[in-house]
């Protein structure tokens, strides 16, 4: 079952994806990892920065001449810049540089860039308030016909313990969100290849479903992946293939045991006729058996097609008779008594009755051909089940799962024959979709066909 599984598609797309997506998040991570570590101001400190000038810019309050007279941060903001007054700074300033609103304690003083402002408009810039190294970003901010700026300062010292704060925990957060990811992938990766997977089941057991018998079944591309679609088409093909060669043999076989039955015939009426011909005897035991075969022949070819049988109620117990009667005089020739055992009221099967007697036929004479002499055959009927014993030497175990191919014959068996006769047997149960089946032991052979 182990083997089974991991040979299986399911589990090698499991684990292909595992794999890629481990493979997939580690590479992110370690690439996410690097930058981080190596370039913290590009990443962290100037993000922060762009934050805090947009959020600034968002907030920007006008009067109606059209002036800024506050700015409204969000409370976490706002906050921040009155904790830490001489960390983090802003201001609001005109074209020509002068302040119009700013931080607590960055409203006096020079300017903090010297220079043309719309020259440092989305750039980073490094300089020095009271003697402190601050990072300083200015964006442009219209209103109208007029023009203002906004700038923040943040100290490197503010932006170091920020970026320290945010980069330590992360590659621990990361491995984290690796194993968890991985772990709820992998839980729910089978589902998904279960439902994936569910027309290519469905397909395997359609194509399950083709016996000879049917082969005029299609597999549907309906709901087909595409990808799957190609192969469907294929095995259509094949099964075309396989359907007109099918037919063309059958033909065969029905037309050549058919016009083999008139000149058996006539050579045997032949042979009765010429006067000086001798071991006519043996000659006539080989056309026989030559004709026997062509009947088993076209027998087979009949019960290989389904549209040949023809169904209804059929007492059993009289086609049993029938086959007791019709076998009476080769029994009699092979001292083997046929005993016919049955209930008074049988109930009736559905069955074809011609099907049905050569079944016995077949099984009733194979029985009488192997039974020593003075030995019984038994034909047992009840409502389940029709068996046929005799009291022959038995069937080899290693003969047993040959016994229903065609043209195949025990390499010690005594009797003549082609090999059909179970083989039709084994057709005309199937056909009825009843199991046959076979029991051997030194005392004897049983068949049992159960309804």
């Amino acid at each position: 079952m182990l083997n089974h599984w991991i040979r299986s598609l399911s589990a090698r797309l499991w684990v292909t994806s595992i794999v890629a997506l481990a493979i997939s998040l580690t590479v992110l991570a370690t690439v996410a990892t690097y930058a981080f570590n190596h370039f913290p101001q590009q990443m962290l400190g100037r993000h922060e920065e762009m934050e805090n000038v947009t959020a600034i810019a968002g907030g920007l309050q006008f009067d109606s001449a059209g002036r800024p007279v506050s700015v409204a941060l969000p409370a976490q903001r706002a906050w921040l810049f009155e904790v830490v007054p001489t960390e983090l700074k802003y201001r609001v300033l005109d074209e020509r540089g002068n302040v119009l609103l700013a931080s607590n304690g960055a409203g006096g003083g020079q300017a903090w860039i010297a220079g043309d402002l719309s020259g440092f408009v989305g750039n980073v810039q490094r300089a020095e308030i009271d003697a402190k190294p601050f990072v300083i970003l200015t964006l442009r901010v219209a209103q109208g016909p007029a023009v203002f700026y906004i700038q923040t300062a943040t100290s490197e010292r503010f932006v170091d313990a920020l970026i320290d704060a945010k980069v330590k925990p992360m590659p621990a957060i990361i491995k984290t969100i690796i194993v968890v990811a991985t772990i709820i992938f992998g839980l729910s990766f089978p589902f998904t290849v279960h439902r994936l997977l569910r027309p290519l089941r469905e397909a395997s057991r359609a194509a399950a479903r083709i016996t000879p018998r049917n082969l005029t079944t299609r597999l549907s591309i309906e709901g087909i992946p595409s990808e799957i679609r190609p192969l469907i088409h294929a095995f259509n093909e094949a099964l075309d293939r396989l359907e007109n060669g099918f037919a063309v043999q059958q033909q065969f076989l029905a037309s050549a045991a058919h016009e083999l039955q008139t000149p058996l015939t006539l050579i045997r009426g032949q042979i009765e006729l010429q006067p000086g011909i001798d071991d006519k005897d043996l000659l006539f035991r080989e056309i026989d058996l030559m004709a026997r075969q062509v009947r088993q022949l076209l027998h087979l070819a009949e019960v290989s097609e389904s549209q040949n049988f023809n169904f209804g109620a059929v007492s059993s117990v009289d086609v049993a008779q029938d086959v007791v009667s019709y076998l009476a005089r080769k029994a009699d020739r092979n001292h083997v008594t046929l005993q016919l055992e049955a209930p008074v009221a049988l109930q009736s099967i559905w069955a074809d009755r011609g099907a049905l007697f050569i079944l016995l036929k077949n099984m009733v004479e194979n029985a009488i051909n192997v039974s020593p002499p003075n030995s019984v055959v038994w034909l047992i009927l009840d409502n389940s089940s029709i068996q046929v014993r005799d009291e022959g030497p038995g069937i080899r175990q290693e003969y047993l799962p040959f016994l229903f191919e065609r043209f195949w014959r025990a390499p010690d068996a005594r009797h003549d024959g082609a090999g059909l006769g179970l083989a039709i047997c084994k057709e005309i149960a199937t056909a009825h979709e009843w199991r046959l089946t076979v029991s051997s032991s030194f005392s004897g052979t049983g068949f049992i066909v159960w309804l």
